[in-house]
């Protein structure tokens, strides 16, 4: 609501009519003018009062002043200037109609008002009364209202600006017609009829009599538009630094740019990208041949919804040389085009239904800016004006093209992190298990993801079958993000594979594996990276058999046991130090599990965020594997959800998920073997009658002959006591003999006329795999026959 002030409402004609040409206002200085009550023409068509007939049809234009001739209640035909104002829609859309009443005659030489030097004045100066209404204006601010002195004289500030800040504006004038104390005010409203908002700097004074009294307010209006422009466009370009590039995502570096310049530079902003080489090439640095293909990446508007974009987000369109964006590309400059220019319809030539949409929304000028940024061509950014009343200037074009070169910047910078992230992700799913291996020993799940902003990193796992239906388990993670740590990943995940394969024990494998990482950071070193490879690691081999893990971690985060019949709990195992540090020993824990357990095997990423602690994080993670049910895939996406956020985490996290299985005893035989070679028929014997039982007679010929020559050698070169094992799964017969002496075996090529040399040779022959094994009391000779080709 408007203050009000005593002012003498009678001194104006004012009337207002609604958006339908009828009046809703009418005050008293109308009813003086033309004698009609207000209850007389309320609610009537404004037009009825005209004399000449009514008006073909309203300006269209934001004020409007001129001569009317409208009827009399007593008949006559009067002729009454009139200043009109057409409201903005949030100040009501209708119309204010007013003229003066006083003011007409020649001033009094002693009116305090009148001394007040105006005309040679350069400065913008009006002069008011003690009711504020208008007594005088010079040239100057003649010009700025654009209406003459005389036309306006009798009328208040309100009823000549016919805004809402002009109501404003009154009120700091009726301050300094009350308190007798200047005031300066500053005010940015389109003040001419031109639509234009300009920056100005109003300091009001009182006028006073002779006697010292306040009779008026004296207005100095001084226009700093350019000073308030500039400032402007500075603040935008500090804002575009700050808003700009918040994120390494192309798609909201793009949304970012239109955000920004709407409505600051433009109604309505859209930005089309080139899409990205194919398989990771380099992207355009050349010239733009057209036709060209952009695709939208983002688009804003000063209305909800966008409707002025023709292209949905994400869609390619085809801009040929005639087009702005076609145009601006191929020259690498900016291209405005503009109504009042008279090139608006010719650029938009070559799409009829693009420029019947400029028309519709009433776009006056448009501007195409291109998108580069380190000699790359990335794509454009198009800037269209149609509720802001003015072209684009020089100065609106030059801040274009600074704010669109910061978020070019940006998006090249998105577009390199994306590409870097998509080849080391390439790189990580190349270096990890696709598909883990399936055991006797285990079923097991996993999980990885990447981080949602640090990129990759080099967070690993794996499922590694050992001898004797054996399985190891290993997680591990490298320090740091990117291709490197992938990298260095791929090195360690293959070290450990190799390692495993040896059969170490968890703490010695993890003592070479130390010795690897301290290899890799001395070569980091030397290209200038010194200590840049640092890596945990949790190492764990599980026997079905004897139902026995052991386990060493080196710094890593200790795993958590589920118990068939209990509640979750982590393993308490010795620390030890994160790889790479060297001379620091590990320890090994051994644990018996009944079958049916649970081990979860996890990185940090997993349990600790900006959000929470590590404790909270492994509070989370027992709350989430203590609800019991569904498969181990499905325990993997409930521990994710739990603790990871929707939108990813801020580290890469791995999870592994392992049910530990058990062989019986009646799947497994054990002989102890003389050391007389006489004795090894009866061996062989007892060995296929244990097949026939387990219903493997169709492996009898094969098993004979691994088992007497493994037997065999350990007779002829190895230290008493000797073994035999035979260990059957669904898929595998495993035989292992075992003696005492540490010497392994070595596989040769025996010549034409050697009387031995070729027992190994044959078992390799023969078997899926073998090898041999260290152990406390000497070694293990071993090796796998594969029961589904034999069947």
């Amino acid at each position: 609501m408007s203050p009000v002030y005593p002012f003498d409402d009678a001194a104006t004609a004012r009337a207002v009519v609604d958006e339908h040409g009828v009046l809703v206002e009418w005050n008293e200085g109308a009813r003086r003018l033309l004698g009609w009550a207000p209850e007389e023409v309320l609610g009537e068509r404004a037009a009825n009062l005209l004399a000449d007939g009514p008006l073909g049809h309203l300006p269209d234009e934001p004020r409007w002043n001129g001569t009317l001739t409208v009827r009399h209640r007593d008949g006559r035909a009067l002729p009454v200037w009139v200043l009109a104002h057409h409201r903005r829609p949030e100040d009501g859309g209708n119309w204010l109609l007013v003229t003066p009443l006083e003011g007409g005659g020649p001033p009094d030489p002693d009116d305090p008002l009148a001394r007040a030097e105006l005309i040679q004045s350069p400065c913008a100066v009006a002069i008011y009364d003690e009711r504020l209404r208008l007594h005088g204006m010079n040239a100057a601010m003649a010009d700025v209202v654009g209406i003459p002195a005389d036309r306006l004289r009798g009328l208040r500030l309100s009823e000549i600006g016919g805004r809402r800040q002009s109501e404003d504006f009154e009120w700091h004038m009726h301050r300094v017609i009350a308190t007798g104390q200047g005031n300066d005010v500053r005010t940015y409203v389109p003040i001419g009829g031109d639509g234009q908002v300009s920056a100005w700097l109003a300091r009001m004074s009182p006028i006073t009599d002779r006697q010292g009294r306040v009779r008026g307010v004296c207005v100095a209006a001084h226009d700093f538009t350019e000073q308030y422009r500039a400032r402007e466009r500075l603040q935008l370009v500090n804002e575009a630094s700050v808003r700009i590039g918040t994120t390494l995502d192309v798609a909201r570096t793009a949304q970012e740019l239109a955000d920004v310049c709407v409505p600051a530079l433009a109604d309505f902003v859209s930005v089309d990208l080139l899409d990205p080489p194919e398989h990771g090439g380099e992207p355009l640095t050349g010239p733009v041949t057209t036709p060209v293909v952009l695709r939208r990446a983002a688009h804003g508007s000063i209305n909800a919804g966008s409707p002025e974009a023709l292209s949905v987000i994400g869609r390619t369109e085809l801009y040929p040389a005639t087009s702005p964006q076609g145009a601006s590309l191929v020259t690498g400059h900016s291209v405005v085009i503009s109504k009042e220019a008279g090139d608006l319809d010719k650029w938009l030539s070559w799409d009829p239904a693009r420029r019947l949409h400029f028309r519709e929304l009433g776009v006056h000028t448009a501007m195409s800016v291109p998108i580069r940024a380190r000699g790359v061509t990335l794509g454009v950014a198009v800037f269209s004006r149609f509720r802001q009343p003015g072209p684009f200037t020089p100065d609106d074009v030059l801040l274009a093209e600074e704010v669109t070169a910061r978020a070019a910047v940006c998006i090249d910078n998105a577009r390199r992190y994306s590409r870097e992230r998509e080849t080391a992700l390439a790189l990580q799913r190349s270096l990890l298990p696709r598909i883990l291996p399936r055991t006797a020993a285990v079923q097991a799940a996993s999980r990885y993801l990447p981080a949602a902003r640090a990129g990759v990193g080099g967070d690993w796992f794996d499922v590694i079958p050992l001898s004797g239906t054996r399985v190891a388990m290993v997680v591990g993670d490298v320090l740091g993000h990117g291709v490197q740590a992938s990298a260095s990943m791929g090195r360690l995940r293959t070290a450990v594979g190799t390692l495993a394969d040896i059969d170490l024990a968890p703490d010695e494998l993890l003592t070479h594996l130390d010795d690897v990482v301290a290899r890799m950071s001395a070569e980091a070193g030397a290209e200038g990276r010194p200590g840049e490879v640092g890596a945990t690691c949790l190492y764990a081999v599980y026997d079905p058999v004897s139902r026995r893990c052991t386990l060493a971690r080196a710094g890593h985060p200790p795993p958590v046991l589920i118990p068939p019949d209990g509640l979750p709990r982590r393993v308490e195992l010795p620390s030890g130090p994160p790889l790479g540090l060297g001379g620091l020993p590990f320890e090994s824990v051994e644990l018996q599990l009944p079958e049916g357990s649970v081990l979860c095997f996890y990185t940090d990423g997993l349990v600790e965020s900006r959000e929470r602690d590590t404790d909270a994080g492994h509070r989370l993670l027992c709350e989430a594997l203590a609800a019991r049910g569904g498969s181990l895939e499905e325990t993997c996406d409930r521990v994710l959800r739990t603790l990871l956020p929707a939108g990813g985490s801020s580290d890469d996290a791995a999870l592994l998920l392992a049910r530990t299985r058990a062989l019986p005893p009646s799947q497994v035989a054990t002989w102890d073997i003389p050391a007389d070679p006489s004795l090894v028929a009866p061996v062989r014997k007892q060995v296929v009658d244990r097949l026939d039982d387990w219903g493997l007679s169709e492996a009898a010929f094969t098993t004979e002959l691994v088992v007497s020559e493994l037997v065999t050698n350990a007779i002829r070169y190895g230290t008493p006591p000797i073994h035999l094992r035979l260990i059957h799964d669904e898929a595998h017969l495993t035989c292992e003999v075992s003696d005492t002496t540490h010497t392994a075996p070595h596989l040769r090529r025996a010549k034409t006329w050697d009387e031995g040399g070729r027992g190994l040779l044959l078992v390799a022959q023969l078997t899926r795999r073998w090898g041999s094994r260290h152990t406390a009391e000497g070694k293990t000779i071993w090796a796998e026959l594969d029961l589904l080709d034999d069947e």
